[in-house]
């Protein structure tokens, strides 16, 4: 692969990235809700899940779920649903159970951790388009697992620093409303996007997939 091939796809990727989804969606609403302290729990969720799902699809989920209307569907309503179950979540958190010590139980680090992985790695959108996407800048006549372990490493590391970024101006936005009142109204804000963002990807059509 050569340098101006590699950085032809970090740019595609960036522009890929710069689109808000399910999962920039998730660890904005834990920024919001929680503060930008979550980041260090959901980015390193985000880049397993997308290390996850890029390894998944090149070794043919991808295709599979390309030709199947029913595994896109399955896949896609899970996703979905799990958007939503963790909106309506964040949106019930009142302020004080922030301070609660089974409530921060399960606001650990580990959980958040989970739940962006989850997230991104269920993403049906995210693994078609890298089955589609990636292919395009192999280079046939060259080693190919050296190439995916390059296209890979840029795209898993460029999505930890676009969530990143995303969690810390959310966080720093939360960070000027330290009341109950308006904890509760980011905590709810940040619940009514999960929701919104499993009810899009509800709605999304297979053959209009993309991340």
């Amino acid at each position: 692969m050569t340098f101006e091939l590699w950085v032809t796809y970090a740019l595609a990727c960036s522009i890929v990235l710069a689109i808000p989804g399910p999962t920039v969606m998730l660890v904005v609403s834990y920024a919001l809700g929680k503060g930008r302290q979550t980041a260090w729990a959901t980015v390193p969720g985000v880049a397993l899940g997308d290390f996850t799902a890029m390894t998944l699809s090149l070794m043919g989920a991808g295709a599979l779920l390309s030709a199947s209307a029913t595994a896109f569907s399955v896949l896609k309503l899970v996703g979905a649903g799990y958007l939503v179950y963790l909106g309506i979540k964040m949106w019930r958190e009142k302020p004080h159970q922030l301070e609660d010590s089974q409530e921060s139980q399960r606001n650990r680090p580990s959980r958040m951790f989970l739940h962006a992985y989850i997230v991104t790695a269920l993403n049906p959108k995210g693994i078609i388009f890298f089955i589609a996407f990636v292919p395009q800048f192999i280079v046939p006549h060259q080693p190919v697992m050296p190439q995916f372990t390059v296209l890979i490493a840029t795209f898993v590391g460029l999505a930890m620093v676009n969530v990143l970024l995303w969690a810390l101006a959310a966080g720093t936005m939360r960070q000027k409303f330290r009341s109950p009142r308006a904890m509760q109204i980011m905590g709810r804000a940040g619940g009514s996007v999960l929701i919104a963002a499993g009810l899009m990807t509800a709605l999304v059509r297979r053959a209009n997939a993309a991340v």
